[in-house]
C-alpha cells in the first residue's frame, strides 16, 4: 500500500486479517474534513489524525517514501530514515494522494500559504494569531489594516470552511485586544468560478454566499489571482487589496511521484484505472483516491477528489483484491459543509438543510465516518468543551522546533 492517507488507510483497514504493508512518511491518517476546526482551535490537532497502527492493527507500517517500483519483479524501492529497502508485493495499491495545485502567479510561491496538511493548518492558525499581535503593536493605521486583511483564493470546500473557521477564531481573539476592537478585519474570498461551492446545489451555495457576506466577507467570483507581494494582492479584474496574508486553496493535483513510477497517466497526471480500480495494463496493480482517474459506472464523469468518494472506492477495492473483481459504482448520497460556529449546509438524499440543522448534520456525518471509538470520543469532548468556552488563542509556532543543547564552553 503506497500511501497511508484516506484512501490507502481504509483499504488496509478493510483488508483486516489478510494483512497489508503500508508505506507512508507519517504514522497517521489525516481526517481532512476536520482540518479547518484544527486550524481554528475548536479541535485539538492530534484528534484530527488517526494512528495507522491502531486503525490498521493487522497491517505492517513502513515509515518512508516509495522511490521506484518494478512491476515485473513485483518489488517497490522505499527510502526510510534507516536506509533503503526493497519490498516484495503480491498486489500493489497506489494511493499517493494529491498535492496543492499552484499556478505561475508572480509572488505566489514566496508569499502564499497552503492549507492541505496538518502542519500547514497549524501554521496558518499561528500566522493569523501572530498578525493580530503585530497589528496590536502597529502605530500606522494602514499597516494595521494590512495585517488584519486575509485573502483566500479558492472557494471550494477547503477555502470556504477554513475562512469561516478562522474568522470565528479572530472574532473570539479580538476581545483580548482592546486597541483592535474598532479596527475592521477584512476577509476576502476569491475564485475563478462564477459562484462559490460550485459542487453543491445552487440554492445551498447561494445561502453559503449570503451567510458569508452577512458576516462581512468580500466575495470575488469570476476572477483570478494576478500577483502577490508581501503587502498587496492583485486580482485579475484589477482589484488591489492591501494585505499581508494570502491562503491558496485553489485545487489539488496528483502526487508528482507518480510520473517516476512508470504507470499510465492521463493528461492531468492521474493514474489510469479501469472500472475495477485496476491500473490499465497491469493485472496486480491498483489505484484509487486523489491520485487516480476513477471511472464511476453510476455517474457520467470520473470521481472528484473527495473523502466521500475515496472511502467508497476503498470499500470496493478491498473486495476486488480478495475476491472476484466487481465494477466500481457509487451514487453520491449528499454533500455537507460547515460555515463556522453553528452554521452549515447539507444536501442529504435530496433533503437540503442550512443554518444550525446543516451544521449539526455535517458534524454528525464527520463523526460517523471518523474511525476508532476513542477518536470519536475525543472529538465529542472537544466539541462539548467548545460549547461552553471560547477558543484558545495561544500561538504555538515554537512546537517541534527546539533550540537544542548549547555548549557551555
Amino acid at each position: 500500500m503506497l500511501g497511508g492517507g484516506f484512501a490507502g488507510a481504509y483499504v488496509a483497514r478493510l483488508l483486516g486479517e489478510r494483512g497489508a504493508t503500508i508505506v507512508s512518511p507519517e504514522n497517521f491518517m489525516l481526517f481532512t474534513p476536520l482540518l479547518p476546526e484544527a486550524a481554528s482551535g475548536t479541535l485539538e490537532p492530534r484528534h484530527t489524525v488517526v494512528p495507522l497502527r491502531a486503525m490498521c492493527p493487522h497491517a505492517e507500517l513502513l515509515l518512508g517514501s516509495a522511490t521506484a517500483i518494478d512491476i515485473e519483479a513485483r518489488t517497490a524501492s522505499v527510502a526510510t530514515d534507516g536506509g533503503d529497502y526493497r519490498v516484495r508485493w503480491d498486489e500493489l495499491v497506489l494511493a499517493l494522494g494529491a498535492v496543492p495545485r499552484t499556478m505561475p502567479v508572480p509572488g505566489l510561491a514566496e508569499h502564499g500559504l497552503s492549507f492541505k496538511t496538518l502542519d500547514e493548518a497549524i501554521h496558518l492558525r499561528n500566522h493569523v494569531l501572530r498578525e493580530l499581535e503585530s497589528a496590536d503593536a502597529e502605530l500606522d493605521d494602514g499597516a494595521r489594516r494590512e495585517r488584519l486583511t486575509f485573502v483566500f483564493v479558492g472557494a471550494g470546500y477547503a477555502g470556504v470552511e477554513a475562512l469561516a473557521e478562522l474568522s470565528d477564531l479572530a472574532d473570539d481573539a479580538v476581545r483580548y485586544y482592546p486597541r483592535l476592537r474598532d479596527v475592521p478585519r477584512r476577509w476576502v474570498l476569491v475564485d475563478a468560478a462564477p459562484k462559490i461551492l460550485p459542487e453543491i446545489p445552487s440554492r445551498l451555495g447561494d445561502y453559503a454566499a449570503q451567510e458569508l457576506a452577512g458576516r462581512g466577507v468580500e466575495i470575488h467570483v469570476g476572477t483570478t489571482l494576478e500577483s502577490v507581494s508581501d503587502r498587496e494582492v492583485v486580482l485579475g479584474d484589477g482589484t488591489r487589496i492591501p494585505a499581508r496574508t494570502l491562503v491558496w486553496t485553489a485545487g489539488v493535483r496528483p502526487n508528482p511521484l507518480l510520473r517516476e513510477l512508470g504507470v499510465p497517466l492521463d493528461d492531468r497526471g492521474r493514474v489510469e484505472v479501469d472500472e475495477f480500480l485496476r491500473v490499465r495494463g497491469h493485472e496486480h496493480v491498483w489505484s484509487l483516491g486523489d491520485c487516480a482517474r476513477v471511472p464511476n459506472t453510476r455517474a457520467d464523469h470520473p470521481d472528484p477528489p473527495t473523502c466521500q468518494h475515496a472511502l467508497r472506492q476503498a470499500r470496493q477495492l478491498a473486495k476486488n483484491i480478495v475476491g472476484h473483481p466487481q465494477p466500481y459504482g457509487y451514487r453520491m448520497l449528499g454533500q455537507v459543509a460547515t460555515l463556522g460556529r453553528y452554521k452549515g449546509i447539507a444536501d442529504v438524499l435530496g433533503v437540503r438543510l442550512r443554518g444550525f440543522p446543516g451544521w449539526f448534520v455535517t458534524r454528525s456525518y464527520h463523526l460517523y465516518q471518523l474511525p476508532l471509538l476513542p477518536r470519536k470520543l475525543r472529538v465529542v469532548v472537544d466539541w462539548t468543551v467548545a460549547l461552553f468556552f471560547r477558543r484558545d488563542i495561544v500561538e504555538l509556532s515554537i512546537l517541534g522546533h527546539p533550540h537544542g543543547l548549547e555548549d557551555d564552553g
